[in-house]
């Protein structure tokens, strides 16, 4: 009796054992499909029209499209409002789709030839729209036609160190877009030369619009990662019409993403935005749904 005991004993444990064997193999081939490590997001700048007639229900088409992730554009600072309702609102309206803001694009340009703590009062005003939202980086978007000189890019450079100090200290990211202007060359040099080697990159952080920069930089995008690997954080995604050079649905263009995208993690990616501001094919409510439907199929495997 003793003996058989044993022997079934024995076989308890063997048998414990290779099934335990079998978990430890079988778990991590199921954990294995870790969540995404980014968000798909879209630059609302792309629905302007939409928006503007229907706030609610195009943020629900957004949402159901598939988009996780958004960047504002426009902010009211007197009224504290983002497309006509408050922030606090206009978070509430983004979880009820599931979707959150990870950026804005503030106007700062309007502010460059004013006083300092004039531009600064407006930067507190931004800080707060942000923090109420959630974002995480508040961006500066654009420069007036009237301030660009090679001198004022000089004295934007300051301007965005100062920014972006200010910005920091509350806890929050602060980074440039650049369009094509930037890479306008002046005997040598351009604007994007000195924002990139004038700013600190500790306060200044890049969001590369790669369309821009290959429409109208000597560099590719992946040679710019290169020189400041690690700061660009954000992207913006969006493809070139191959006769017109004008804005295109992703995969009707001419960028080749599969040579760009495995770039994400020595550009030091973060949060990305499919973009296309204008020349739609239909409406920019089917634009960002084909744009959305082919990253999903032939370009999201490439960010890693």
């Amino acid at each position: 009796m003793k003996e058989s005991q044993s022997i079934n004993r024995r076989d308890f444990i063997l048998q414990s054992t290779a099934l335990l064997s079998t978990s430890l193999v079988t778990i991590p081939d199921i954990a294995v499909a870790s969540p995404r490590k980014y968000k798909m997001g879209l630059q609302l700048f792309t629905v302007r029209e939409p928006l503007a007639n229907d706030l609610t229900g195009t943020i629900k088409k957004i949402a159901s499209i598939g988009y996780e992730d958004c960047e504002t554009y426009g902010y009211d600072p007197t009224e504290g409002e983002y497309y006509g309702v408050k922030a606090s609102a206009f978070k509430q309206l983004l979880a009820d789709h599931q979707m959150i803001t990870t950026s804005g694009h503030y106007d700062f340009t309007k502010f460059f030839d004013k006083p300092v703590d004039v531009m600064m009062r407006y930067v507190d005003q931004c800080v707060e729209g942000a923090h109420l939202l959630g974002q995480r980086y508040i961006t500066w978007p654009w420069l007036d036609p009237s301030f660009r000189t090679m001198e004022n890019f000089r004295t934007l450079a300051g301007k965005l160190n100062t920014i972006g100090e200010r910005v920091n200290k509350t806890g929050l990211g602060f980074a440039y877009h650049n369009h094509d202007f930037e890479f306008t060359d002046y005997g040598g040099e351009n604007g994007y030369d000195i924002i990139m080697n004038e700013t600190d990159p500790s306060l200044v952080k890049l969001q590369m619009d790669l369309y821009w920069v290959m429409h109208s930089s000597k560099l590719s995008p992946n040679e710019l990662i290169k020189r400041q690997p690690g700061r660009f954080v954000m992207w913006h995604i969006k493809d070139m019409d191959k006769v017109s050079r004008d804005y295109s649905e992703l995969g009707n263009g001419s960028i080749d993403f599969t040579v760009i995208l495995p770039e994400a993690s020595r550009a030091g990616l973060q949060y990305y935005y499919i973009e296309q501001g204008g020349n739609f094919a239909k409406n920019p409510i089917q634009s960002i749904s084909d744009s959305a439907s082919y990253f999903k199929q032939h370009l999201e495997k490439y960010l890693t």
